[in-house]
């Protein structure tokens, strides 16, 4: 929903705080989910939720990418407040995946990741 929203350039005096919100509540939902995930290893193990957040957490990194670029609708340059807000959830995202990566099995998921993120193929694709 928030990348759709980033799509249609909606007017960010509507929009901003709600994203925000938006994004503030992923980070907090991956959040608990780590959390539970690594409270409860055994019980999780095998079952694919690990690879399921790593999925997750990897795509939420790709949003926060493409909400801090100079072509998103919120851009940095006119609210540069967002920035500070992008960056802590950057942060607690990547501190998240290091967690998973170091205390979980082995994940396969980093083969399946894309070379170009869809915000650079984007912005490379935006003259065709």
């Amino acid at each position: 929903m928030i990348k759709d929203t980033l799509r249609l350039n909606p007017p960010p005096e509507l929009f901003l705080n709600k994203s925000l919100d938006d994004l503030a509540f992923v980070d907090s939902v991956l959040e608990l989910m780590v959390r539970t995930i690594m409270e409860n290893s055994g019980q999780y193990s095998g079952n694919g939720e690990s690879e399921y957040v790593s999925d997750t957490e990897w795509q939420f990194i790709q949003i926060l990418t493409e909400f801090a670029l100079d072509s998103s609708p919120f851009s940095p340059h006119a609210y540069p407040e967002i920035m500070k807000k992008i960056a802590m959830m950057r942060a607690s995202s990547e501190s998240r995946r290091k967690i998973m990566e170091e205390t979980g099995p082995p994940l396969e998921i980093a083969q399946s990741e894309p070379v170009v993120t869809s915000a650079e193929l984007n912005g490379l694709l935006g003259g065709i």
